[in-house]
């Protein structure tokens, strides 16, 4: 019966070490593609709004904004927000994102 028993926790024990490897690799690949995610984001915004009036005079607004982790919120990031959000319908970004890629210009 020991035996058995010596067996069975042997089994338990590589069944959880092999959980908690693949655990560990499914959230590895989740922070990864977020990560990714957010890095294309805030790439396709600086590239295509360098030169952007609007979003250059956002930029001391979104240190502030950045700074204060989204606290505090000027008119001129509000508008360069709203500018961005109608200019690119289909880019999918945070206001945190958009703060970023704005720094980034």
């Amino acid at each position: 019966m020991s035996r058995f028993r010596l067996m069975s926790a042997a089994v338990l024990l590589i069944a959880a070490t092999g959980a908690q490897a693949s655990s560990f690799v499914v959230t590895t690949d989740t922070i990864v593609r977020a990560l990714d995610a957010s890095s294309n984001a805030t790439s396709k915004i600086s590239s295509s709004f360098h030169d952007d009036k609007i979003v250059l005079a956002a930029r001391d607004d979104a240190a502030s904004f950045v700074a204060s982790k989204g606290e505090i919120r000027g008119a001129h990031l509000e508008g360069a927000f709203q500018h961005i959000r109608e200019v690119s319908p289909s880019l999918n970004a945070s206001d945190a994102q958009l703060a970023q890629a704005i720094l980034a210009i």
